[in-house]
């Protein structure tokens, strides 16, 4: 019996730093279909509080998120006021990163969002231990109403800078190819295999996923937090979506 042959780019994962083993890329795409069940939500005046108390770690002049007085810092790891998603933020190492959302790690993304950011910068202030990202958009005529995270357009501050613009999209092939590779990881960071049209023969996509909080303040305000495993001093991550 021959050696077995060596795997190569293409069909293994780069390195996945994560507890589970990434399959290779499945020769057809498996996602399903989010449900369309009621969210249970908690009353509408606890959310309203929760939602601005906990947008107080990135006050600042230029980021017009809501504020109470007080200075005291809330447990952003405290889960069962909203729901849990699965939560993903990928992209080339010298590209724009993005903001996936699923109902699980099973469905097609519900929301994906172009950030601001370069991926590499992301890592840097995810090193850093804490990070708040809000995405703000303007309030609409009555009439012309959206659902808040059906926004085609957002203005990006991290960690209260100004970054520049999120730009929502309808999820791509590439989108969902990393959603399919990704699929068995339900908490993790890591890299996969690069695109060669895009980034070369040695690009790589870093990726992190985790489990977020979904809260709904208002019509005009929902949060993501994400939520780390008991014990873990990871960094931390809070997205705010605001209409102002």
């Amino acid at each position: 019996m021959g050696e077995p042959m060596p795997a190569t780019k293409d069909t293994t994962v780069a390195s996945v730093a994560s507890t589970m083993d990434v399959p290779p890329r499945p020769p057809k795409p498996s996602l399903i279909q989010p449900s369309q069940k009621k969210k249970r939500r908690s009353s509408k005046v606890f959310h309203v509080f929760r939602s601005i108390f906990r947008s107080l770690p990135i006050i600042n002049p230029v980021c017009k998120l809501p504020s109470l007085p007080g200075g005291k810092l809330p447990d952003t790891h405290r889960g069962g006021m909203g729901t849990r998603i699965t939560g993903t933020l990928f992209g080339y190492r010298k590209g724009r990163v993005s903001l996936s959302l699923q109902e699980n790690p099973r469905c097609f993304p519900t929301l994906v969002v172009e950030l601001a950011m370069q991926t590499s910068t992301l890592q840097k202030e995810l090193s850093s231990g804490m990070v708040r990202i809000a995405l703000e958009c303007e309030k609409r005529q009555e009439k012309d109403k959206k659902k808040l995270l059906d926004e085609p357009l957002w203005t990006m501050y991290c960690n209260g800078k100004k970054s520049g613009y999120g730009v929502k999209r309808e999820a791509n092939d590439e989108d969902c190819n990393v959603m399919e590779l990704l699929k068995p990881v339900s908490m993790g960071a890591g890299v996969l295999p690069g695109n060669s049209e895009t980034e070369g023969p040695d690009g790589e996509m870093a990726y992190m996923r985790a489990h977020f909080e979904h809260v709904v303040g208002s019509k005009d305000s929902e949060t993501m937090y994400m939520l780390s495993p008991e014990g873990n001093s990871g960094p931390e991550l809070t997205i705010f979506f605001v209409r102002i």
